[in-house]
């Protein structure tokens, strides 16, 4: 079985525990702050961290344009947090200077369970994935308000105790090659998630 490489974008965030979940997840997986290193790889994974500084540290590191014209060609990424907002077609409660990579026909609300939950811990049935509901920690998360027809929803939050608002939300969608969560897999041990991307690679 082929083993695909897959950046993780390296400017901030959950860095080295995506790529500890894509190497047990069989990919080659390596870091990505530099166009040649994105011209490389088969797939991209766009972790957690603060998505205002993550655009702006993608204009600086010159990674904004390349990164946008390798999803327009059909680039598999996953986006988790503030990877979702970036993926996001359109964001709610974002700064008017934020960069959107795009791709992603959602509308996605920045903070969400930062303003209403806080961290928050729950599992959630996960469409296509086998093994039981997945364990998902959410901290200072987005979630998503509105889908467009071809996004596929794969997880939504339960009405479980402290949930609020949160309830029914969608945190885990797909469209194409496209796969976002709002919470943080490459935290729980849990490498499901991750090798569904890693096959979504493989499948491009």
């Amino acid at each position: 079985m082929s083993s695909p490489t897959v950046g993780v974008l390296a400017l901030q965030g959950n860095v080295r525990e995506h790529l500890a979940a894509l190497a047990a997840a069989g990919a080659t997986a390596v870091p990505v702050r530099r166009a040649a290193e994105l011209d490389a790889v088969d797939g991209i994974v766009l972790p957690g961290g603060e998505s205002t500084t993550m655009s702006k540290l993608l204009d600086a590191f010159e990674l904004l344009d390349p990164l946008r014209a390798r999803l327009r060609g059909g680039l598999p990424a996953y986006g988790s947090c503030a990877g979702m907002i970036l993926l996001a077609d359109e964001i709610l409660d974002g700064r008017p200077d934020q960069h959107q990579l795009g791709g992603l026909d959602v509308v996605v609300r920045r903070n969400a369970f930062g303003r209403q939950v806080d961290s928050f811990e729950t599992d959630l049935e996960f469409g296509g994935l086998a093994g039981g509901p997945v364990h998902a920690v959410f901290i200072r998360a987005p979630w998503v308000e509105k889908t467009g027809g071809d996004v596929e929803v794969l997880a939504s939050v339960p009405p479980v105790d402290g949930a609020g608002e949160a309830v029914g939300r969608p945190v885990a969608v797909r469209q194409g090659p496209l796969l976002a969560t709002s919470f943080h897999p490459e935290l729980t041990g849990d490498r499901r998630v991750h090798e569904l991307f890693v096959g979504m690679v493989r499948a491009a």
